[in-house]
């Protein structure tokens, strides 16, 4: 059985026992084990400070943008073995591990591609400078800088190649070294992805924990940034262990993402096809275990029985089990405590609403019997989303999602308590306009789907680099990614005043940087 390493101070690192063993979801087989125990996270962090931080820093953005574009390269080479170990130990089918591993891939070009314009500047100028005497000459700006610690990430479970280098991909770009820790039971693509892109990079820039993360957050002062995504409990203990060190946190949590079905859009239309096939999609890729997936559906007009048979027409076709096997399209869920806790909410669900599809998750999959962590896409009816409590809280981290009629969308959307995404289907621009700007304040980001974008939309699921991914409130309040904003939470805003000239040859607008 392989064993998994961990790369850090430079060289890869075989951890001691206890070791966990990672399997593959749909069959229990055992695939690989890892350990971090024994590894000095204290020398790693120092190394990382003292080696990574001054080499990035060195460089330029053309520079570090350069080298995510050879690790992309590297990774596209590797592809169909990643898309492999996707399938094996995520239990994705595979269109499901090339969302992950095509997600991981275009991010890092995405942000060489951003290093390459900003070309030979190694600040970020944040706004133009003002004047600040009876003339130009004196004057004042505000600049972006690396931070000088180092970049934990910790990963989630369920995108364990696209978490592991969209969260990279900003630290490099700004000059910020990384410890990366995967979710250990779903680890073997990020792993391979660290071991592809590792000799990359400058020696402290990148390195990588195959375990548990030990007395790591112990080690982590007020120049270090900490980049989390799981659930809100952890993120709660997280917060309280990094207040007391001064570490800066940013948290992606818990989300129960929206889809709302305006008024005016009628049965068979290009916006209700629309509708039918994202909620669908986002229900079941990735097995329903997707940040963004859809969680509640909301439907105005008089059209809550036509949205039922329709999505459980669409959801009949999914086959579950073995995502070996081609005609299967939607996998197991990655582990048993998953499959657990799953079937948990699904009852706590039924409490309140009517399953109209998939019952309580119990699937015969297309899988040996009795092996895998398999359950059936759930659609649930609430007759009361005003009066629901379950619904609005709990987030149900599997293929389920609650049906409900809505004359008041905005209302029930904000009940989530704030969200990653929130999708509104409508080509009425009055209701748009009223439903959208009453539900932004409690999300990330909005997908607006209509007729107009029918044929080129990827969905509300599909996290853009160009664009902010996270949310206030229940979602954990945290942002990554957007473009060039994704730089900010690896650096420090500092402001500049005195001779305007000194400042330009301090802090360089990029019109006027040298090629």
């Amino acid at each position: 059985m392989k064993t998994l390493r961990s790369f850090v101070g430079g060289r890869w690192v075989e951890g001691r026992e206890p070791f966990a063993t990672l399997v593959n979801p749909a069959t229990e087989e055992p695939l690989a084990r890892t350990s971090s125990a024994g590894i000095d996270f204290g020398a790693a962090v120092e190394f990382g400070r003292s080696q990574g931080g001054p080499a990035l820093r060195e460089l330029t953005f053309a520079q570090r943008g350069a080298l995510l574009g050879s690790w992309s390269k590297a990774l596209h080479a590797k592809r169909d073995e990643l898309i492999a170990l996707s399938m094996e130990n995520g239990g994705n089918t595979r269109g499901d591990a090339k969302f992950d591993i095509d997600g991981a891939i275009a991010t890092l070009a995405h942000y060489a591609e951003l290093g390459g314009q900003l070309g030979s500047l190694r600040a970020l100028r944040d706004g133009d400078a003002v004047q600040l005497g009876r003339t130009a000459r004196y004057a004042g700006l505000h600049l972006w800088v690396a931070r000088d610690g180092v970049a934990v990430h910790i990963n989630a479970f369920n995108f364990p190649a696209w978490g592991t280098c969209e969260k990279a991909a900003c630290a490099l770009l700004a000059g910020m070294p990384i410890l990366s820790k995967p979710a250990t039971s779903t680890a073997l693509a990020a792993w391979r992805a660290a071991e592809i892109g590792a000799g990359l990079l400058p020696g402290g820039a990148f390195q990588f924990i195959c375990g548990s993360p030990g007395d790591l957050l112990d080690q982590l002062g007020p120049q270090d940034v900490v980049a989390f995504t799981g659930s809100s409990q952890t993120a709660g203990r997280l917060r309280e262990q990094l207040a007391r060190r001064g570490a800066r946190l940013n948290v992606e949590a818990d989300s129960l993402n929206a889809a709302v079905l305006g008024p005016d859009v009628q049965t068979g239309s290009a916006t209700w096809d629309l509708f039918v096939q994202d909620v669908v999609r986002d229900m079941t890729q990735k097995t329903g275990q997707k940040c963004t997936a859809i969680r509640r559906v909301f439907v105005g007009g008089d059209q809550l029985a036509s949205a039922q048979e329709a999505l459980v027409e669409r959801l009949g076709q999914v086959r579950v089990g073995d995502p070996a096997r081609p005609e299967v399209t939607m996998g197991p869920v990655s582990t048993a405590d998953q499959l657990r806790d799953v079937r948990a909410g699904i009852a706590k669900l039924a409490s309140e609403s009517q399953p109209v599809f998939g019952g309580d998750g119990s699937v015969k999959a297309l899988a040996p019997e009795g092996k895998g962590y398999f359950v059936s896409p759930v659609l649930l009816l609430s007759r009361d989303p005003a009066g629901a409590r379950v619904m609005h809280k709990d987030e149900v981290f599997g293929p389920v999602a609650t049906l409900a009629a809505s004359r008041s969308a905005a209302d029930l959307v904000r009940r989530g308590g704030g969200g990653l995404v929130c999708s509104v289907y409508s080509d009425d621009r009055d209701f748009l306009r009223q439903c959208v700007l009453a539900i932004a304040p409690y999300h990330g980001r909005i997908y607006i789907g209509s007729e107009k974008v029918a044929g080129q939309t990827m969905g509300p699921g599909t996290v853009l680099p160009q664009l902010l991914h996270g949310g206030p409130g229940h979602a954990g309040g945290g942002e990554e990614l957007g473009g060039l904003r994704g730089l900010q939470l690896y650096s420090q805003r500092v402001a500049l005043q005195g001779d305007r000239a000194l400042l330009d040859s301090i802090a360089p607008a990029p019109e006027q940087q040298k090629s």
